[in-house]
């Protein structure tokens, strides 16, 4: 894309549908693998109403939540790092680097810790709404160390996420010597993410803080564009820099609690999935974002159902997968960055 001038109407409904399509088919497609051996025409039976009692729990009591969490946390990772991107014009800033994920880590860990990991408030469990509390703390401290300046100054949001990182995983390794063996095993699994959640409820939960948020930034995304550019330029032709530099921070921060808050940390996504776009779409971020959202979901759905058939009697955390996919992705970058 060589400019804003490239996306005229006509273009942006041809990506728009054949952008859906693919996410469609890839939401579909998972729905078919599984360790539980169904035929393709016996999953569509599932809609049709002519299935089992059996395969109808599994398609939809398990395979359909998983395939919706995807769906729903890898989008939201993924516009979150592309924001991330934009606002602290770093290509290697992730939704992870601000700490968010290191603090919703801490409070689950210390909710399987104490036995606090039941119902707390409606459909929300107590993991789900402490982790969500630990990531809205961190998001809470990085937003008073920059909120003084008139600019949110990329180097200190940085240094600040990264500090606050390191200090929630010490706290987590504290957490982790002084479990039992029982509690420590489950700490350890949280802390690898995956999307193996029980049923809706979680989603559910999840919905009232992840859906206006991600709403909120894709409106955004004119503003983002100016940004992008720098402070000053944006400035000047009229982009209220400090206003939607808070806004978007604070929306990206708290959409990323919400889905850490359900899947546990996973990285990566945030910084594979937009790149890849970019590469493709170019950075006009009315394009950049959307894409984003769909394509983040269809990876980090396609990569959980990758994950939970390549090992024969067990499946493999997603998280693990993402990770061992990003690192090299990182390098990557990082030292395209140098050059």
């Amino acid at each position: 894309m060589k400019g804003s001038d490239y996306l005229t109407p006509w273009r942006f409904r041809r990506f728009l549908v054949a952008g859906i399509a693919v996410w469609g088919l890839v939401a579909v497609a998972c729905l078919f693998f599984g360790q539980a051996g169904i035929a393709p025409g016996r999953v569509l039976q599932v809609f049709l109403g002519g299935a089992d009692v059996s395969e109808r729990d599994i398609i939809l009591g398990v395979r359909l939540p998983r395939v919706l969490c995807g769906l729903l946390v890898g989008g939201g990772l993924a516009i979150t790092g592309a924001v991330f991107q934009a606002l602290l014009r770093n290509p290697l800033a992730t939704p992870h680097t601000l700490g968010v994920s290191a603090g919703g880590a801490l409070g689950a860990a210390l909710a399987i810790f104490l036995g606090w990991s039941g119902p707390a408030l409606g459909p929300v469990g107590g993991l789900q709404f402490f982790a969500l509390v630990g990531a809205l703390v961190n998001v809470t401290i990085i937003y008073l160390l920059a909120r003084r300046s008139r600019f949110f100054s990329p180097l200190h949001l940085l240094l600040a996420g990264v500090t606050l990182g390191l200090v929630s995983s010490a706290r987590i390794m504290f957490v982790q010597f002084a479990s039992d063996p029982q509690k420590l095993v489950q700490v350890t699994r949280w802390l690898m993410g995956g999307l193996d959640v029980a049923g809706y409820r979680p989603l559910a939960a999840a919905l009232p803080l992840a859906l206006p948020t991600l709403v909120l930034l894709l409106a955004d995304a004119p503003a983002l564009n100016q940004i992008a550019l720098g402070e000053e330029v944006a400035s000047g032709r009229g982009v209220d820099v400090r206003a939607t530099q808070v806004r978007c921070f604070l929306a990206g921060s708290v959409l990323t609690a919400s889905l850490v808050s359900v899947a546990g940390p996973i990285g990566f996504v945030g910084l594979i999935v937009p790149h890849v776009l970019r590469m493709v779409f170019g950075p006009d971020h009315r394009l950049l974002l959307f894409f984003s959202l769909l394509g983040g979901g269809a990876f980090l759905t396609v990569a959980d159902t990758v994950a939970r058939v390549s090992l024969p009697s067990s499946e493999l955390p997603v998280g693990v997968l993402t990770a061992m996919l990003g690192g090299p992705f990182f390098l990557v970058l990082l030292i395209r960055k140098v050059r």
